[in-house]
């Protein structure tokens, strides 16, 4: 298909494809100041950083997303700003902490049904939102697929042009044909994909008790029928053979954490099948939801291909900066939870990839910096289009660590969810400080336990560590919490 498209474009312009590539370049340098890039961010949904085959993971195929590392940068120690769907959007489009808003019944929106209710946006936020700035610096704004956002934040109430309502395939056709369009000035495209968040209707079909999880179910015809086709075994191939060969394992963090906080406990008794599927789930169950977990990411990754192809086509990968991230992973059978929404790594930490050909060196793997897609991809944007923007002042444009620079970087991270509020450190510890059910402190290490199975928050010999964390949590990312 790929090779008929370009014959026939040739055909109908009569010209060469040296002679169109050239000219594609001068249309582009025509069209915008040198330095203004299109700027294209493509997220996917629930997809954990280590979902890439660029991250090592031998049981997926993702080479879209490979193609992006190789001829960018990519980032290892990215979070979420908020492990949950729409506190996670809420940051990406206002560079925020969604706990910065309240809900309609006055408490900070840290969850998905409390973000929806958010009611009132401030002028202030809403003249400093990435859509604010963008349009303050001569940019098209393109929004297609998933939104997931209060009413006040939704991608047409900030001025942006709604190209597709489709979160699949669709979506990234309508994404190629965009990018192939001609262009008067330089655009911000945001390509919201839904996949692999699909994995979530498997426990959910499976155990649905309440009516509400039962509308999800009945109202899911096209995710289900998506898990379906990723759970299907590999044609000819034995369930003996299946399971021997092809599906991934269990992780080594299986069981729940020792001393698991009560917190986690509370999630479980939100939604009925998140419980079930722990205690029900049997072994090969759990392996089976790996195995469509991997095969919905190669699904997305198929759609994120569909728009690389559409840079590549229209000459403008020198004129396109493409950054890559979710909106939070996927707990994937870590300690046997599915869904997402804890501080764990499966389900906080994200990818974050970036490519600028010419612009930003190629193949460079930053496992050191700390990064935030909440509250860092607005300053990051805005200053590629000559602005530099300020929503929540501990956002950071990225654009010096995209570019080699070496420059002073924060030491610590702070992440929120509905169940507390963790800091992260440089140096691979987490200090979270649980509120669900009670305050519970607890502190991670993952440089001798990067699977995460137990605490080290008693131990004298990390005592100074957890003191300078609660430090960093009090005074630089939670005060008053």
């Amino acid at each position: 298909m790929k090779k008929q498209n370009r014959r026939e474009f040739l055909k109908s312009s009569a010209i060469g494809a040296s002679m169109l590539f050239t000219a594609g370049c001068l249309e582009s340098a025509q069209q915008r100041p040198i330095g203004k890039p299109n700027i294209i961010y493509i997220f996917t949904d629930q997809q954990s950083a280590s979902m890439m085959s660029c991250a090592g993971n031998k049981w997926l195929k993702t080479p879209a997303m490979d193609y992006i590392a190789e001829n960018g940068i990519r980032f290892t120690r990215a979070y979420s700003v908020n492990p949950v769907c729409v506190p996670a959007r809420i940051g990406m489009m206002t560079g925020r902490f969604a706990a910065s808003f309240n809900d309609k019944n006055g408490k900070p929106a840290r969850e998905n049904s409390g973000g929806l209710k958010i009611e009132q946006i401030s002028d202030e936020v809403r003249n400093t939102t990435v859509a604010a700035f963008l349009k303050k610096c001569g940019y098209d704004l393109v929004y297609g697929g998933k939104e997931h956002l209060p009413k006040g934040l939704r991608p047409k109430a900030l001025g942006f042009n709604d190209i597709c309502d489709d979160q699949r395939g669709k979506l990234a056709e309508e994404a190629a044909k965009y990018i192939k369009g001609k262009h008067d000035k330089p655009y911000y495209m945001v390509v919201s994909l839904i996949n692999p968040h699909d994995i979530c209707y498997m426990a959910l079909r499976d155990f649905a008790k309440t009516e509400s999880e039962k509308g999800h179910v009945k109202r899911g015809k096209v995710p289900i029928a998506t898990l379906d086709e990723a759970l299907k075994m590999p044609e000819g191939v034995s369930e003996d053979e299946f399971f021997e060969k092809y599906c991934p394992p269990l992780p080594p963090n299986y069981q729940p954490q020792k001393d698991e906080p009560k917190a986690i406990d509370y999630l479980l008794e939100q939604r009925n099948f998140r419980r079930e599927a722990r205690n029900k789930y049997t072994d090969k169950q759990w392996r089976h939801h790996r195995w469509a977990y991997c095969r919905l990411t190669e699904f997305v990754d198929s759609n994120i291909q569909t728009i690389l192809d559409a840079i590549k086509q229209s000459g403008a990968e020198k004129d396109t900066l493409v950054i890559f991230s979710s909106d939070h992973g996927d707990n994937d059978s870590s300690h046997r939870l599915e869904h997402k929404t804890t501080f764990y790594e499966e389900s906080a930490n994200i990818p974050f990839l970036a490519m600028w050909k010419g612009q930003i060196p190629a193949g460079r793997v930053d496992d050191t910096h700390l990064i935030s897609n909440g509250l860092d991809l607005l300053p990051t944007v805005c200053d590629y289009a000559g602005n530099k923007a300020v929503a929540d002042p501990r956002g950071k444009s990225l654009r010096p660590l995209f570019e080699g620079k070496n420059i002073k970087w924060r030491d610590t991270l702070g992440v929120e969810s509905e169940i507390g509020r963790m800091v992260v450190s440089k140096d691979k510890l987490k200090y979270i400080k649980y509120d669900a059910k009670g305050i519970e402190e607890q502190l991670l290490d993952l440089n001798s336990d990067p699977y995460e199975t137990t605490h080290f928050t008693d131990e004298p010999k990390y005592a100074s560590k957890l003191a300078k964390l609660r430090k960093s949590f009090a005074k630089e990312w939670f005060p008053g919490h």
